[in-house]
């Protein structure tokens, strides 16, 4: 599958979210968790890659079936507020 640059933009910065689960990156672009991890592999450099797997292994808000019932929005309050 062919991704615009913007498409490929937001689908890394969907991964970096900690309340983003892989199942919205799923649905949003046909990318499942694999996907998402191949994908990351190959347009991070190593450190980064390595930094990210870190951080989303065991990280329960990245799959909707294992976060809390009162996780119920995809991002913090203090995201996305424009001035």
């Amino acid at each position: 599958m062919k991704l615009s640059q913007e498409s490929e933009s937001r689908i890394i910065e969907m991964a970096w979210e900690d309340r983003t689960p892989f199942e919205a990156i799923e649905l949003q672009f046909g990318l499942n968790e694999s996907d998402v991890i191949r994908f990351m592999r190959s347009h991070l450099k190593l450190g980064s890659f390595k930094l990210w797997r870190s951080r989303v292994s065991g990280r329960a808000t990245k799959h909707i079936k294992l976060r809390s019932a009162d996780v119920s929005r995809g991002y913090c309050p203090t995201q996305y507020k424009h001035c």
